[in-house]
């Protein structure tokens, strides 16, 4: 029996020696620790979005209290770049060349993560869920180390315009559009959407730029125009803005608001919540505001995890949401990876995942193949009620004719 142990226990400790041997590691990764890095504007005029961090940074915390991540905890560094692309080179290169992280993550920004993208496709650092909806990351050729985690601008362009055509299929509509690919792709998903009816539907279209004080010309030009329906194509400050001077102009167009400026707290309100009755908009997770999803065990985790974990972050803040989902998304991507913790793995697996995080609506799922990079193709309507958004109707699809 001694002879028959002895043998077995010989190949069980070769075993273990053979599968610490397999383990295989790029910068920043190593038997105990994932490092992680991320660029975000914690100053300047986009720090509203900044919450990204220390939503993560509680989200990580969590994760490592529950044993981590194939037993390696996570640990993310965060620098500011004031949404500012010279910045963002620079502090990149801090956190790949000084900090040696494995990846970057969630970094905010098309214009940011533009610049970085040279740089860190020369060093093979992967962009890993970028928090950009443009277009421009869908082309796999052109971004072979980059994946986004955000519903692309011009697909809900294309649902807005589809909503439309249902609803109001008379409507003259006019778009507030930001002089950057932001508005660009929201351009692009209403020709789309509308197809051979552009013409007749889009009548007018008014630009601005990010360091413009206010939008006030750009709303009275659209009223003048006589449109119906104004979709605003914005970030947080002139979104606000614009909502708010449809109000003081005593106009009542509909009004669709881009998905990534629904926050209550950082648009709606400053817009006046009055003002902002009636808005419709796009989301593809659910809002805890939503009484639809009071009895739901992904809403129940979220607010547990917000209240123990995080609970200086506003609960009802899109972007505490979605960091929420996006970290769950990352969490399956680093499961997935095991003990292979290289940069191309990372990269690979990135590119090639479906998966249903508990906080995105039902239906909705984040699914992305080497041939196509579009994340999300499904979208829930909802409307803003004058205290919260309310869903209605079915989830729409992009690629539903």
């Amino acid at each position: 029996m001694k002879k028959t142990l002895a043998p077995l226990a010989a190949m069980a400790v070769l075993s273990c020696i053979g599968s610490a041997s397999a383990a295989s590691y790029s910068p920043g990764a190593n038997d105990d620790e994932i490092l992680i890095g991320m660029t975000v504007p914690l100053s300047g005029p986009a720090s509203a979005y900044g919450i990204a961090c220390a939503a993560s940074q509680a989200f990580f915390a969590k994760v490592n209290q529950d044993g981590g991540i194939n037993g390696r905890k996570l640990t993310l560094r965060c620098e500011d770049d004031g949404f500012s692309p010279p910045r963002t080179i620079e502090q990149t290169r801090k956190l790949v060349e000084q900090d040696n992280v494995l990846f970057l993550y969630n970094a905010l920004g098309t214009s940011s993560n533009t610049a970085v993208r040279p740089y860190l496709a020369a060093k093979k650092v992967p962009q890993v869920l970028i928090n950009s909806g443009a277009s421009k990351w869908l082309e796999p050729a052109e971004n072979p180390w980059v994946t986004t985690g955000l519903p692309q601008n011009r697909t809900e362009a294309v649902i807005f315009a589809r909503h439309i055509l249902e609803t109001m299929p008379d409507a003259k509509v006019g778009l507030l559009q930001q002089a950057d690919d932001f508005g660009k792709d929201y351009v692009a998903g209403l020709r789309n959407g509308f197809g051979d009816k552009a013409g007749d539907h889009i009548v007018a279209i008014e630009t601005f730029d990010l360091a413009y004080p206010t939008v006030d010309t750009q709303i009275v030009n659209l009223k003048a125009r006589g449109v119906d329906v104004v979709i605003v194509a914005a970030l947080a400050k002139h979104a606000a803005q614009a909502i708010r001077k449809i109000g003081d102009l005593q106009w009542h167009p509909t009004v669709y608001l881009g998905w990534a400026s629904t926050s209550i707290d950082y648009v709606l309100k400053p817009a006046g919540l009055d003002n902002a009755r009636g808005v419709i908009s796009t989301a593809i997770a659910k809002h805890p505001d939503d009484p639809r999803w009071k009895d739901d065990a992904g809403m129940a985790r979220y607010l547990d995890f917000m209240k123990t974990w995080f609970p200086s972050g506003e609960v009802a803040s899109l972007s505490n949401v979605l960091a929420y989902a996006t970290n769950e998304v990352l969490v399956e991507i680093l499961r997935r990876a095991g003990d292979d913790l290289t940069r191309t793995n990372i990269r690979d697996i990135a590119r090639d995942i479906d998966v249903q995080p508990g906080m995105y609506i039902d239906g909705v799922r984040y699914t992305v193949t080497p041939q196509d990079l579009d994340p999300i193709k499904t979208f829930q309507m909802i409307r803003f009620d004058g205290e919260r958004w309310q869903s209605f109707g079915a989830p729409i699809s992009s690629t539903a004719r």
